[in-house]
């Protein structure tokens, strides 16, 4: 997003303006390093204090701050020449890519902490998936086709970005467009066309245009789907709590969907074409709460509560949208799962999917 938005125009506006852009708009991303303290530790810390206020505010004059450290005390050094890059252009721009990150990060079923350290209520727009192939296509083939870089870097990025949509859990039409738009990329960047500067700006001003309409019209569409979901919902009789509905990898016109109910969740699905239509699977309910069938609510109680003082237990919890419980018993104690109907039946989810404890069995009526 930060390269297109200068390859749009904004590069004119100072020297390192597409290093600021693209730096700052991965910025708030510096909390990935919480992984050194556990996934499920990076869980509960992800998409909060960096992508927060506190990171609008701060995060730019950082970003602004590095760049013209680069350009005073390398850049400049090395090109005595060279044009020093404006400072007033920096810092906006910097504000301008840290912007961009949360609110594309805020577009997915993950979620985001705006209010951080304020509030630590969790945001979802719910609107893309967390990897959108088709916002990768128009904006990095729109960089790609304004010539920025060398032409080797961006043969590697289309041969990994074409195997992971290729390789990946992409339905065939999707994988036979990518295909073909990439060829077609490649095509016009071989050709030499756009020809001309102004005409590569107009270019990726397009792409970004298209990406905000593409955004839009998904956002729209969530708004629409979970009001159809919901009175589905309603009209087979299920009681509804909360409705999410969750977009395909690389198909719009598809979604998971999740009603939430007094006692548990209640999967389906969502789909625009040839009609709109929703299914919901009540027979296939996901439970808030499964205990053993002997097992009393009193003990299952102390159970739950030894295992949520457990640090990745509190960690996964602190991030789950939509969590449920199983205990089931392992030797001499009880295994406690917290899962999240989210992703509990995505391949790859890894931590996402759920964590898992062991803990001592109470006594009955003891601590």
């Amino acid at each position: 997003m930060g390269a297109a938005l200068s390859k749009a125009g904004l590069e004119r506006r100072t020297p390192l303006a597409t290093a600021t852009l693209v730096v700052a708009a991965n910025a708030p991303d510096v909390d990935v390093l919480s992984y050194t303290q556990g996934e499920y530790f990076a869980l509960a810390f992800r998409r909060g204090i960096t992508h927060g206020i506190p990171a609008h505010i701060l995060l730019p004059f950082a970003v602004a701050g590095g760049i013209m450290a680069w350009d005073r005390w390398v850049r400049r050094r090395r090109h005595p020449d060279a044009p020093p890059a404006r400072p007033g252009q920096i810092l906006l721009l910097s504000f301008l890519g840290v912007l961009t990150h949360p609110v594309l990060d805020w577009m997915n079923v993950y979620g985001m902490r705006w209010g951080l350290p304020f509030s630590g209520t969790w945001s979802y727009g719910d609107a893309l998936f967390i990897i959108d192939p088709w916002l990768w296509l128009v904006l990095g083939g729109a960089v790609a086709l304004s010539g920025a870089g060398r032409r080797t870097l961006w043969v590697v990025l289309a041969l990994v970005t074409t195997a992971l949509v290729v390789l990946g859990p992409v339905p065939l039409p999707a994988k036979v467009a990518w295909l073909v738009a990439v060829a077609g990329i490649a095509g016009a960047a071989m050709s030499g066309r756009p020809r001309t500067p102004g005409s590569r700006a107009r270019v990726a001003a397009a792409a970004c245009l298209a990406a905000l309409v593409y955004v839009g019209a998904m956002t729209a569409a969530d708004a629409v789907s979970r009001r159809q979901v919901a009175a589905a919902a309603e009209a087979q009789g299920i009681p509804v709590v909360d409705v999410m509905v969750s977009p395909s990898v690389a198909n719009p016109f598809g979604a998971d969907v999740e009603v939430r109910t007094p006692d548990g969740y209640v999967p389906g699905r969502h789909t625009w074409l040839p009609t709109p239509a929703v299914t919901l699977r009540p027979e296939a309910l996901v439970p808030l709460r499964r205990i053993p069938p002997a097992m009393d609510p009193a003990r299952a109680e102390r159970i739950l509560a030894r295992a949520e003082k457990a640090p990745d237990v509190r960690h996964y919890l602190t991030w789950s949208r939509f969590p449920y419980v199983s205990i089931t018993a392992r030797g001499d104690g009880w295994a406690v799962r917290y899962s999240d109907a989210r992703y509990d039946d995505r391949a790859g989810a890894g931590g996402l999917g759920g964590v898992e404890v062991v803990v001592a069995a109470p006594e009955a009526g003891g601590d």
